[in-house]
């Protein structure tokens, strides 16, 4: 697997990410943070419309849909079905990575199975859009 894809963003690494991502772009646009201006207003001026947090899930839906469609038997396929036989620790389960797509899915509507047709999973998934 690859960069983002493999990322597990539960709400609390979602916020740190964007945290990061804000202080980045405030720092490269050179506004002091004792400027009082919102993120949204930031993210105008600078012409992001998505957050990274947004283009990792895109990034990770567009690898799993990828990954279904492999045949069965290789090994990204293989990974990605395999659960570890030991013990896990006390106290609460962690989310593993594939809560984090099935919640990205719920958002966006998308059911299993869907990965089959190329043009709607990408559709779906926000990667890219229709032309008119």
């Amino acid at each position: 697997m690859y960069g983002s894809e493999t990322w597990r963003l539960t709400e609390n690494n979602k916020r740190r990410v964007e945290a990061t991502e804000m202080d980045d772009l405030r720092r490269s646009s050179r506004i002091s943070r004792k400027e009082i201006i919102r993120n949204v207003t930031i993210r105008q001026q600078i012409g992001l419309e998505e957050t990274i947090v947004k283009e990792t899930e895109q990034n990770q839906l567009t690898w799993y849909g990828h990954v279904q469609r492999m045949v069965e038997g290789r090994l990204p396929k293989t990974a990605s079905k395999w659960m570890p036989k030991q013990k896990t620790a006390w106290g609460r389960p962690k989310k593993n990575w594939m809560e984090g797509i099935r919640k990205a899915m719920n958002e966006r509507n998308l059911n299993e199975g869907q990965w089959e047709d190329r043009k709607q999973w990408s559709l779906g998934v926000g990667q890219r859009r229709k032309a008119f």
